[in-house]
């Protein structure tokens, strides 16, 4: 495997430990903003599909696959490449896949048709998993006492970028073309590897499993701590129903009584910004009276945010669309602090396994993002916009049940070296 070989490579010497004491604010602010731009490479194209398909001939359901095979790089990336991290320097692997997204992002704005376009999107998916290098990477370099506040900030750059991708996209499109904007992604990643490679501490490896035993390891680690499992769970249920609104959100208004654009979608993106925005205070709250409170904290508020939506029919239009924003933005919040705190709490299970405990914890998130994704748009179709509220507040309930049933005890971790 070529990206193994790479990462493996001898060019480097012997890297030095980094240590919790060498993340400053600047440092900090550098991982935040670097995970914002590499995950937003995975939105990017979303609002831009009927300027696409025009300009390069395609049908609708040829560029509707864009999105889909960016998704199921982003997903195999995570399954595949995140646990990498625990192998090999994180500096090394963050550098790497800089290149190749930017390289891909940069073959996508001057691809000739759609053909090549679908084979870049999959590469942007694949590598842009870089982000998922970098929470691990904070996570290392913050001391015990801070963990949860800096994963929190991270997180909320990385939030930010995934919410606000879809607006910027639209807005650069609109006036410059879709191709300025997949050049502008390049430039911007780009600039993400070179301040990685300058900025970054080297990170020694925690084992020396080979490839194949990395992978094995993800279902013991999966076996062996039950406080990954409730972890995993939990977020894969709140993902349904997040999944769940933001799938059907466009096509609930665009109908009766409503009959709005896309762009109005779009503003409801900004609702949920903010609610990302407490990711930070949640990570000090974690740091302060445990991640297992905020965990509660979080899923008993997406619960009634999604609840509070069952008296929409019972309001005006004008008023129904308050409600729906400020709904965005407890549910946001609520599964976003979810998230840093589930974050916090898997990091500290097993030092030496932390991208790996990621992996396993983003590609359940994503699990539940399809589900969402497909049950969302099925009860809206055959039941309609209430049906979506009682699929995402039965799932938010179900994610809240996890974190209050009674926490197992692990299993014994291995003793051999470089588990």
């Amino acid at each position: 495997m070529s990206f193994i070989r790479a990462v493996h490579g001898t060019a480097l010497p012997a890297p030095a430990t980094a240590s919790p004491a060498s993340l400053s604010h600047g440092l900090r602010l550098l991982l935040a903003a670097s995970a914002g731009l590499s995950v937003a490479s995975i939105y990017y194209s979303q609002p831009m599909l009927g300027v696409m398909g025009a300009s390069l001939g395609a049908s609708g359901t040829a560029v509707g696959l864009v999105p889909m095979l960016t998704q199921l790089g982003y997903a195999l990336g995570i399954l595949l490449l995140t646990p990498l991290g625990d192998r090999f320097d994180r500096r090394r692997i963050i550098v790497i896949k800089a290149a190749l997204l930017s390289v891909a992002l940069l073959l996508g704005g001057f691809a000739p048709g759609i053909t090549l376009l679908l084979g870049v999107s999959f590469v942007v998916g694949l590598t842009a998993t870089l982000a998922q290098d970098i929470v691990p990477a904070a996570a290392t370099l913050a001391a015990e006492h801070e963990r949860g506040k800096v994963v929190g900030s991270v997180m909320t750059g990385l939030l930010l970028g995934i919410l606000l991708s879809r607006v910027i996209s639209g807005v650069v499109a609109e006036h410059f073309g879709w191709r300025a904007m997949f050049q502008a992604a390049a430039a911007s990643v780009a600039l993400v590897g070179v301040a990685a490679w300058r900025g970054l501490p080297r990170f020694r490896p925690s084992n020396t499993l080979s490839y194949g035993a990395l992978l094995k390891s993800l279902a013991s680690l999966w076996t062996r701590y039950g406080a990954l499992r409730r972890a995993a769970l939990a977020q894969a249920f709140l993902s349904i129903g997040f999944s769940a609104f933001w799938s059907t959100l466009a096509v609930m208004l665009h109908g009766a009584p409503f009959h709005l654009g896309s762009a109005a979608a779009g503003a409801f993106g900004l609702a949920g910004a903010a609610g990302a925005l407490g990711a930070p205070v949640a990570g000090r709250i974690a740091d302060r009276f445990g991640p297992e409170v905020v965990t509660r904290l979080g899923a008993g508020l997406t619960v009634v945010s999604f609840a509070t939506m069952f008296a929409a029919p019972w309001l005006e239009p004008h008023h129904r669309l308050w409600l729906i924003g400020a709904s965005a933005v407890g549910f946001d919040l609520g599964v976003q602090i979810t998230l840093v705190a589930h974050q916090t709490l898997v990091f500290g299970i097993e030092p030496a396994a932390r991208s790996r405990l990621n992996a396993v914890l983003f590609v359940c998130v994503f699990i539940g993002m399809s589900i969402g994704a497909a049950g969302g748009s099925l009860v809206l179709a055959r039941w309609g916009w209430m049906a979506v509220t009682l699929l995402a507040t039965a799932s938010s309930l179900a994610a809240l049940a996890v974190r209050l049933f009674p926490a197992a005890t692990a299993r014994p971790a291995p003793t051999a070296a470089g588990r």
